[in-house]
């Protein structure tokens, strides 16, 4: 080895922001390939023959609104519409909770603002049959698979309906009916969890194949890495979504290894499958979601898609983004709004209007005005307890050990003793 007073001193690298408050955004340097630039492998081909779709970014939706390219999966007008609508409902469903929060009716809310496409899109690309494992932004699952809003909203508030009976934060739904796996707040637990299911799909010879979704940031957590490594050696017919918003709760991609090289790289060390998509463009989420879904059906293995977006709201109601991100940037991002896409594509098809939109948008706001009156009929969260003290014991396991058993049976018993029930204030 040689002299190494003659070496400079070593270095670490820590990442930093592009713009912090006070700064003004400008993305004019982002790589934003053209709409239908993206080469459309068939889905039977070895990963290691497209590793260059993990560095570009898959669009279709071109600048006059056009959809280009082998990418188009070319959906009716009637698809579209129902996008556009569930989409819609999304964003109405946000903004009204959100006020609900801050008007105390609830402890805790997480918009999905500016990301609606990821969810609506892919919902719609898959079958009604597959698996959803969703992290916490993706509740344009449960709306287009038609999950009732006033179940939703009674979740949130933890009140009489809530039929998890309070035991999930608020956001966090579990919905057997529409293929919806709990949401946990320890972030990606759902991505081993839809790897295990979906192996056990396979193995039964089923034909129902598993999805999952995390943040940028989630990916450096170990249970990410361990999923892809059981994915790859078992060609696990899964479909990996990493939602690449450029935030965390309240630090940039960069420090999630966005800086070094793309999310959809990182299926590349796994011989996995990798696709990079503008997130912000309906047609690029469903085509990909729908190439990924034919792959895993046909039992060519798993695919990681990065759809690259942007979170244009706080992480949650309990964040400030305007202490550590420039207040431009939601409206310099250069892929613009995923439902203005989708209606401008639909008008210059001559299948929609400004008319129609505004009628639409009024009867969206109207129907989450009404599921939300329904729900607080069964009561909001600062109005106490709303389940019996002793069902705390009940929907946790399939079976109640024996244990369990004995403390509720104590509650009760001390309940009655007392002579007057468990307050619930």
């Amino acid at each position: 080895m040689g002299d190494a007073r003659n070496l400079k001193p070593l270095t670490l690298h820590v990442p930093e922001p592009r713009f912090r408050p006070g700064d003004a955004a400008d993305f004019s340097d982002l790589e934003v390939p053209p709409a239908g630039a993206a080469p459309r492998p068939d889905t039977a081909a070895p990963p290691r023959d497209f590793t260059d779709l993990a560095y570009t970014m898959v669009r279709v939706l071109d600048e006059q609104h056009q959809a280009v390219g082998p990418w188009n999966p070319r959906l009716s007008p009637d698809t579209l519409r129902r996008m556009l609508r569930h989409m819609a409902t999304v964003r109405a469903f946000d903004e009204r909770m959100f006020r609900a929060q801050r008007q105390g009716k609830t402890s805790f809310y997480m918009k999905s603002l500016g990301e609606e496409a990821v969810a609506v899109a892919a919902a719609h690309a898959l079958d009604a049959e597959d698996m959803c494992f969703p992290s916490y932004r993706q509740q344009g699952l449960l709306i287009a698979r038609g999950c009732p809003l006033v179940d939703m909203m009674n979740q949130i508030y933890s009140n009489t309906g809530d039929k998890l009976q309070g035991k999930q934060l608020p956001i966090m739904y579990s919905e057997k009916r529409f293929g919806f796996f709990s949401i946990s707040g320890n972030l990606t637990t759902q991505y081993p969890q839809a790897v295990g299911w979906a192996m056990a799909s396979a193995s039964k010879g089923d034909t129902r194949i598993a999805a999952t979704w995390c943040g940028e940031g989630s990916t450096a957590e170990g249970d990410f890495h361990s999923a892809l490594t059981f994915a790859t050696v078992y060609r696990a017919p899964v479909i990996f979504n990493v939602v690449n918003n450029q935030w965390a709760i309240s630090s940039f991609s960069g420090f999630a290894g966005a800086e070094a090289t793309t999310f959809a790289a990182r299926a590349i060390g796994y011989g996995i499958a990798g696709l990079r998509v503008d997130g912000n463009d309906p047609l690029a989420v469903y085509a990909a979601t729908r190439w990924a879904a034919e792959r895993a059906r046909t039992n060519v293995g798993p695919t990681l898609i990065e759809h690259f977006t942007y979170r244009a709201e706080g992480h949650s109601t309990s964040d400030d983004p305007s202490q550590y991100r420039s207040t431009g940037e939601p409206t310099s991002w250069p892929l613009g709004d995923p439902i203005r896409r989708l209606k401008d594509h639909l008008v210059a098809l001559g299948e929609w209007d400004e008319p129609r939109q505004e009628a639409m948008d009024r009867a969206v706001a109207e129907e989450v005005r009404a599921a939300q009156k329904a729900a607080e009929a069964n009561g909001i969260l600062g109005h106490g307890l709303a389940q019996p003290l002793d069902s705390l014991f009940d929907g946790v396991f399939e079976e109640m050990p024996w244990h369990l058993r004995e403390q509720r049976q104590m509650m009760i018993d001390e309940e009655a003793a007392s002579g007057r029930p468990w307050d619930r204030k």
